[in-house]
């Protein structure tokens, strides 16, 4: 039998071809099936991942309605957790994508294991308080008629501590004594004491703040005010004002009181509209701020 050669080789090259493609069809059906399982895994990674990722915006809204002190904490890593849940869902499955959104997922669970611990410790802390409160109730229930009774003590006994804290503060108040007032004539830096209306310019006051262990220690301003018989305030330096009342005075003496008798001394030179002097009675007022320590009066003739 005569073979042609020609149709030999074109039967050669099929055969060969359809091996090829065999090996082909076969290499490609594993690729695809490789890949396939490939894909099937990132997409079950990603489900995994975003499941986490919604459980935990879930265990936050569970968190936010019983722990308001951490409203703002909880809120942040709620934030940051929905970002990152939207993101994924928005994103194709990929290896680089899974790997960083696995990285991320371990940081919020971090967190969210911080903020669980804390509100673990704030769980324990109102635990501790509500029986502490529990414990207060029942035992004001036994007690109901004692604190009824005490009720009515503590009213008496508000009254007598308004009361001592009235007498305390009365008993600290600064009190002076020996107020004394004498009119002179000042001439070259010399006194000539007279009691004549129309020689004297000028009145010496003294007076003693009595010892006091009461009272607060430190300086203080001493208001020294002669009115004449008219009803002028003598040398008016002005007016000082505590709250809704106000002083007009002749003189300021600031001393340091320490608690014992203190002396004070201090004169008070007529203005040159005010000499000389009127006849009649000038009464010497003394203030520290606007509480009136003493006075006393003279008569000018």
């Amino acid at each position: 039998m005569i073979v042609n050669p020609q149709l030999f080789n074109y039967r050669l090259i099929i055969s060969s071809l359809l091996v090829v493609l065999t090996v082909l069809g076969i290499y490609s059906f594993n690729k695809y099936k490789s890949n396939e399982s490939y894909e099937e895994f990132l997409k079950q990674e990603k489900v995994l991942i975003e499941t986490e990722l919604s459980d935990l915006l879930l265990s936050y809204d569970e968190l936010s309605q019983d722990y308001d002190l951490m409203a703002s904490q909880l809120q942040e890593a709620k934030l940051e957790t929905k970002v990152a849940l939207d993101s994924l869902r928005l994103l194709n499955s990929d290896l680089s994508i899974i790997t960083k959104f696995k990285e991320q997922l371990v940081v919020l669970k971090s967190k969210s294991k911080v903020l669980l611990r804390t509100i673990d410790s704030l769980n324990s802390a109102n635990i501790k308080l509500q029986n502490e409160k529990r414990y207060a109730l029942n035992t004001i229930k036994k007690n109901k008629s004692t604190i009824n009774e005490l009720v009515v003590v503590n009213s008496d006994l508000e009254e007598v501590n308004d009361s001592l804290h009235k007498s305390i503060y009365n008993a600290a108040i600064l009190k002076a004594s020996n107020v004394n007032a004498t009119s002179y004539k000042l001439k070259s830096g010399k006194k000539r004491f007279t009691d004549k209306a129309k020689r004297a310019n000028a009145i010496d006051v003294c007076v003693t703040l009595n010892e006091n262990p009461l009272a607060l220690k430190g300086k203080k301003d001493i208001y020294i005010q002669i009115v004449s018989p008219q009803g002028n305030v003598i040398s008016d330096k002005g007016e000082v004002v505590f709250g809704d009342a106000s002083l007009n005075y002749s003189k300021r003496e600031i001393v340091n009181y320490d608690n014992e008798n203190l002396e004070i001394c201090t004169a008070i030179i007529a203005d040159k509209d005010e000499q000389p002097f009127q006849k009649g009675h000038y009464f010497i007022n003394i203030f520290h701020r606007n509480i009136k320590l003493g006075s006393t009066s003279i008569i000018l003739i």
